[in-house]
């Protein structure tokens, strides 16, 4: 099983690149978590990819239900968000060097990873991956 956040989920979806790459390295692990804000984050990318022009308003709705489809066949472990996950996030901000830029939905991911003792993290986002190592973590980007 492998950890990976929604900028890798949304290109399991969307056509663009690195999607081959994800696309193969999900369906060939099989099983994939993420934080269930990922939920969320795959829908904005959506809405955002229509906002963009990038997709069509079909295009959309066929992303958005497959994805709902995909959730309900539980083809994404959601890993909960709890208080004590939010508290250790938090918490994560004070040992924090000011240097590292860490916006609060990737702290999140980090954190989730962590204590649901995954080793490494797979994603495209620069400062996600950068700061991976200050949570126990290996970041992973397969996208050349």
């Amino acid at each position: 099983m492998i950890y990976c956040d929604s900028a890798y989920l949304g290109k399991y979806y969307v056509a663009e690149d690195g999607s081959a790459e994800v696309r193969f390295l999900i369906e060939g692990d099989g099983e994939v978590a993420s934080c269930v804000l990922g939920r969320l984050e795959v829908a904005s990318i959506f809405h955002r990819k229509a906002r963009e022009g990038s997709t069509t308003a079909a295009e959309t709705t066929a992303l958005f239900r497959q994805f709902d489809r995909d959730c309900l066949q539980k083809t994404w472990l959601w890993l909960p968000v709890t208080d004590d996950l939010i508290e250790a996030a938090a918490k994560e901000y004070q040992a924090l060097s000011p240097r590292v830029f860490l916006r609060a939905s990737d702290a999140l991911h980090l954190v989730c990873a962590r204590d649901n003792a995954f080793k490494e993290i797979y994603s495209n986002d620069e400062r996600l991956l950068a700061a991976a190592p200050c949570f126990g973590l290996k970041g992973r980007n397969i996208i050349p």
